[in-house]
């Protein structure tokens, strides 16, 4: 039996460390959570993704008492940036988290479902996506979305 061992690089700072641009990205991140549509789990998440040019798009999570019919922060930001500015490049995506108007201590990272939008996003553009995860204590910064996505499903399966 073979073995395949997957390793990823997640670095971790807190947002003093980060960039300017890191610095605004979550800011607008954690903005856009305390406007969230979560009136159930009370978990408000937000995210912005900066675009190519450095324009900023955010978005929330929405939420529906028909519990599938929502839609998360990450793909809602992200839909909302593809639909506006179709020929441009997300670089970067920030997500923060509050539950009572307080952010979340540790880092609040996508779900599996976003992070296959993510990678889709990547893929169409064909550049890596930073993704910035913003908890109170620390950030966690992986330089493509691939880094928490391994065995990733993509394009390349289809033609098999």
């Amino acid at each position: 039996m073979k073995e395949i061992k997957l390793t990823t690089k997640i670095h971790v700072y807190p947002l003093e460390e980060s960039s300017e641009i890191e610095k605004k990205l979550i800011m607008s991140a954690k903005k856009a959570s305390l406007h969230a549509y979560a009136p159930y789990s009370k978990f408000h998440v937000g995210a912005a993704v900066l675009l190519e040019g450095g324009e900023i798009v955010w978005g929330n999570n929405q939420e529906n008492a028909a519990y599938p019919s929502g839609l998360c922060a990450e793909r809602t930001t992200v839909f909302a940036a593809n639909a506006t500015h179709p020929d441009k490049a997300v670089e970067a995506i920030a997500i923060a988290a509050s539950v009572n108007g307080q952010f979340t201590e540790a880092p609040v990272t996508p779900c599996g479902s976003c992070r296959q939008v993510l990678l889709e996003t990547q893929n169409r553009f064909g550049r890596p996506i930073k993704v910035l995860m913003y908890g109170g204590g620390q950030i966690y910064a992986v330089d493509s979305i691939k880094d928490i996505l391994p065995l990733s499903f993509g394009e390349e399966m289809l033609k098999a």
